[in-house]
């Protein structure tokens, strides 16, 4: 309330003001008497008059109209009656719905300082009927009818309210009148109001910019930087204050031909540029430091020329004759104010630099001297030849040259034009370093090094040469396959009589059989098995020899293979096969009707199997090394072929195959 008495004892004291007031309370009064702002009486030819006088009368309209709408919330506790929506009903309507909202909250037990966006207007609203709900529930207690008012009394049981409150419907509390909601704040142009309890301040919306500080009475107030000592004038500076800002003079003041720069420091005048003119007609300018002078034309003689001795008049040079020898080595020929040289062969003059220059022989007939390059020369030029030809006899042309007399090559060297050609015998290549040493191959390490030799390869300067084990094999006359010996029959074995030579890949083995009992040898021993070769022993019983009889095995067998170290294996390798008398198809009066083949002992890792199949009507049994076996290994495959009939087993031969697996692959 004190704020609102001090800004209008302020406002008092102007006219204009006072005038704006009092339109204000004509629009305020024609509202409240008219209930209507179309038709304003004129009482002021001022435009802000008229838009303040309208203002004023719009704000008492809304303000009555909200005042029906929370009397209605507070009275009825409904807005039903207010559903059309007039311009009249508009506001009323919304001061209803917003006291509903603030008594709603009150009943609830909620905070009445709400934080829903409902807008200004409607939260104070709100406020206001949430705190006069809370005020209302606080009754008075029983048997106290004493009046007591809540600001002062005025007589007649009737309580009154300080400024800036009005009196509530109980007719002795007091709220606070929000003169921000009403329209009767006098804040101005750019002010926003704000309620405050029992008045309202007035708050400036636009801060007052750079230089400028906003004052206890909400007026933007220059700031003095001068005063403050907040300016960056220097030592050399004096600030002055402006209006929102300063200004930082020099304390130094220059002299007349002087111009001061931002420093402060003083810099002279350039007056014969600065000035249109300054020098009279004849005469030329020239600055000074902080002034300038005029001095007087002179003779001024141009190039080639020399002013004579009473300085009135030019005269040629003769630059021929002058101590600059201006064409040196060459003739020279004066003109008037300049000369020309008279050039010798091979040069040319320059009419710039005026000087006899080199003419570039080589550049201005290119490819028309010299048969290859060209080297310019002073005053002439030279031929030259590329790599490969020397110069003929007549200085310009090239001939072939012989670069192998000089025997740039290791081995072989081939002439060619313009070059030469280094070449290798064979087991050499031809270096990538320098292209002439050849170098020698090593064919064991190529990538097909491990092919070129059965066993061993062994490189040589220029070759290569093989070799095998040092037992067992010979080199075959290719000189890279090694070839086994056979002992047997260069009779380089050690076999006694008794025993039977069989050559192995790689060496030999001296064999002996006997046959087991109740059986006997076809044939007698020979010195030497070939793979061929079988030793059978088959059944001989003695009379009344009933085991004998009724043993099945009617024949006992030995075959022999030598087998080397595959080094790749890739299908299965057929290595014996045991031919049979019986017809693959044979009827029952035949006798034997089939034959089964069966791997008895000795098969190692499993690396062999035996098939049956057809050939020529009969059936044959095909032994099959089916795995990788690694040498040296020797083993006895022990094989049945039992005869099968339609009375059943008739009997098995076994043939014992004794298999001899090499550590070589050749």
């Amino acid at each position: 309330t004190e704020l609102v008495l001090l800004q209008s004892k302020s406002l008092s004291c102007v006219s204009e003001q006072m005038s704006i007031e009092g339109c204000c309370k004509d629009g305020q009064k024609h509202g409240n008497d008219n209930k209507d702002c179309a038709s304003l009486p004129l009482v002021s030819e001022s435009t802000t008059c008229r838009i303040v006088q309208e203002q004023c009368c719009v704000t008492v309209l809304e303000d009555n109209m909200c005042t029906t709408g929370i009397n209605m919330a507070k009275d009825q506790g409904a807005c039903d009656s207010l559903f059309s929506n007039t311009c009249e009903t508009k506001t009323t309507k919304m001061c209803c719905d917003c006291c509903l909202l603030g008594k709603s909250a009150q009943e609830k037990g909620l905070p009445c300082d709400n934080n829903l966006s409902v807008g200004y207007q409607c939260s104070l609203v709100s406020r206001a009927c949430c705190v006069d709900a809370a005020l209302d529930n606080q009754t008075t207690p029983i048997g106290q009818t004493e009046l007591k008012c809540a600001h002062h009394c005025v007589g007649n049981d009737t309580c009154g309210c300080f400024k800036g409150y009005k009196l509530k419907p109980d007719g002795h509390s007091c709220e606070d009148i929000n003169e921000c909601l009403l329209g009767a704040s006098n804040c101005r142009g750019g002010e926003r109001c704000i309620n405050t309890e029992g008045s309202f301040r007035c708050q400036r919306e636009v801060s007052c910019g750079t230089g400028y500080e906003l004052t206890d009475n909400n007026i933007c107030k220059d700031i003095d930087e001068c005063e403050t000592g907040i300016h960056n004038c220097g030592p050399e500076f004096e600030c002055q204050n402006t209006k929102g800002s300063f200004r930082c003079l020099p304390k130094v003041k220059c002299g007349v031909g002087y111009i001061q720069d931002a420093l402060g420091s003083c810099i002279d005048i350039n007056e014969c540029v600065s000035q249109t003119g300054p020098c009279n007609r004849g005469q030329v300018c020239m600055n000074t430091v902080g002034s300038y002078i005029c001095q007087r034309n002179s003779v001024n003689c141009g190039r080639g020329y020399h002013l004579n001795e009473e300085g009135t008049r030019c005269l040629d040079i003769d630059e021929c004759k002058g101590p600059d020898r201006v064409c040196e080595g060459h003739g020279c020929v004066n003109l008037l104010g300049s000369y020309r040289c008279e050039c010798e062969s091979g040069y040319n003059f320059n009419s710039l630099t005026r000087v006899c220059e080199d003419v570039n022989e080589c550049r201005h007939y290119p490819g028309r001297l010299c048969a290859h390059k060209c080297e310019n020369t002073l005053g002439s030029y030279k031929c030259s030849c590329t790599n490969g030809f020397k110069l003929a006899s007549d200085g310009r042309n090239c001939d072939d040259l012989n670069e192998c007399e000089n025997n740039p090559c290791s081995q072989e060297c081939a002439n060619v034009y313009g070059s030469y050609q280094c070449y290798c015998r064979r087991g050499y290549q031809l270096s990538d370093i320098d292209g002439m040493t050849c170098e020698d191959i090593d064919e064991c390490a190529l990538p097909t090094g491990g092919h070129i030799c059965a066993y061993r390869c062994h490189n040589t300067p220029g070759s290569f040469h093989c070799s095998c084990p040092v037992s067992g094999y010979t080199l075959a006359p290719n000189g890279r396959s090694c070839q086994d010996i056979d002992e047997c029959v260069t009779g380089t074995h050690t076999c006694t009589e008794n025993q039977s030579c069989f050559n192995i890949q790689g060496g030999f083995r001296c064999l002996s059989f006997d046959c087991p009992n109740n059986y006997r040898r076809i044939g007698e021993t020979v010195a030497r098995l070939a793979r061929s070769d079988t030793i059978r022993c088959t059944k001989t019983c003695q009379p009344n020899d009933i085991a004998c009889v009724l043993d099945p095995t009617h024949s006992v067998s030995h075959t022999f293979i030598s087998l080397p170290t595959f080094r790749e294996f890739t299908r299965p390798e057929e290595i014996v096969f045991l031919r049979t008398t019986v017809p693959a198809y044979g009827s029952y009066h035949l006798g034997s009707l089939d034959v089964k083949f069966d791997i008895l002992e000795g098969n190692v890792e499993n690396a062999f199997d035996i098939n049956k199949r057809v050939e020529n009507g009969m059936y044959v049994g095909v032994v099959r090394q089916v795995k990788p076996l690694i040498g040296p290994l020797t083993t006895v495959l022990k094989l049945s072929m039992r005869n099968l009939t339609n009375q059943g087993d008739s009997g098995q031969n076994i043939v014992n195959v004794h298999v001899f697996v090499s550590e070589f692959w050749f």
